[in-house]
């Protein structure tokens, strides 16, 4: 192996990066597994529940999101897969063993956190910053591998077999086998697509570029969907699309109005907090559900209502407004036409 001056090791100037950005992901791991378990279906925490966050506004990969999120036993799969990745590939990015492969890895996993949930943060943007970064991060390393303290260097060194072969610069560490008028051009190609992605979902999720500056993560929306009325029975869909993904949409009261503005049937806060289990027909992991003191609707949730009420019967034709009111004072409507 050619001798390299220490000062111009570069994997050696990217150490910080190696072992904060191994730890990044190691940690999902630790957290998950070690710390508390994330992965239990049953339990508060449940990590398919968060990537259920992701779906209202996902970028590109929604329709795998909703696919695993309304198949539970594939989304636990995927989970379990997911977390044993981030585990490995912080693992090896720590120890800089496989550098390049696993850097790989590293831009693969922030290009999936910027893609889902890049729209979420209410304070700084938060994971559209960890994906932007870590794609950015990713590629770095890819291009400088491990370097003085490393394990990728300790073979180097000591010319492990595995170094010889031809393929061990590209998923490990060494000088890349690019030609010298070609890196540059490399370089400069990966790093406009990197700021090419970051302009374009900064602008898509925030309105970072041009426009009115807007965070989804502030405020809960609702949409309601699918109204109608069945005899005595007011149907609808509701789907909680934006507002904090810690923190849940408390509905205090849902109602029908006339065309005049009178209720026609109302549920107020102790009969929503009461509601029985089959009027409420959930779609994915993430579940609407009766509350202590409200209807409790988390971000991504989405489901059937059916409410069955005896002054729904025999209603004469025209339009009628279905409101849903949230507790901090919010609500959403939806015209229902009865012909």
């Amino acid at each position: 192996m050619a001798n390299i001056s220490i000062k111009n090791d570069a994997g050696l100037m990217t150490l910080a990066v190696r072992l904060v950005i191994g730890w990044t992901y190691f940690s999902a791991f630790w957290r998950r597994t070690i710390l508390v378990d994330k992965l239990d279906p049953e339990t508060a925490g449940y990590i398919g529940e968060k990537f259920n966050h992701f779906l209202p506004n996902a970028l590109g990969i929604k329709p795998i999101i909703q696919y695993l999120v309304e198949n539970p036993d594939i989304l636990w799969i995927n989970m379990v897969l997911f977390t044993i990745i981030e585990g490995i590939v912080g693992l090896f990015i720590i120890f800089g063993l496989f550098t390049r492969i696993m850097s790989v890895g590293v831009f693969s996993l922030a290009m999936g956190i910027l893609l889902g949930s890049g729209w979420i943060g209410t304070t700084c943007l938060d994971e559209w910053q960890i994906g932007v970064l870590g794609i950015a991060t990713g590629f770095v390393l890819f291009l400088t591998g491990s370097g003085r303290y490393s394990l990728d260097n300790y073979m180097l060194k000591n010319n492990f077999s595995i170094t010889t072969k031809k393929w061990f610069a590209w998923v490990g560490s060494g000088t890349l086998p690019i030609k010298e008028s070609v890196f540059p051009k490399f370089v400069l190609g990966g790093s406009i697509f990197i700021l090419g992605m970051t302009l374009m979902t900064n602008q898509v999720f925030h309105g970072g570029l041009w426009g009115p500056l807007h965070n989804k993560s502030v405020k809960p929306v609702l949409e309601i969907t699918e109204g109608r009325i069945d005899n005595s029975t007011l149907s609808f869909d509701v789907f909680r699309t934006e507002g904090v993904d810690v923190y849940g949409s408390w509905v205090i009261n849902i109602e029908l109005l006339d065309g005049q503005g009178d209720a026609v049937v109302q549920y107020n806060q102790a009969d929503l907090a009461s509601l029985p289990e089959e009027s409420i027909s959930n779609y994915y992991v993430s579940e609407i559900k009766s509350g202590k003191h409200s209807l409790i609707v988390p971000l991504g949730a989405k489901a059937t209502l059916n409410l069955h009420d005896d002054n729904l019967s025999g209603l004469s034709m025209g339009s009628y407004l279905l409101k849903i009111t949230d507790i901090s004072g919010a609500f959403w409507e939806h015209e229902i036409e009865i012909k």
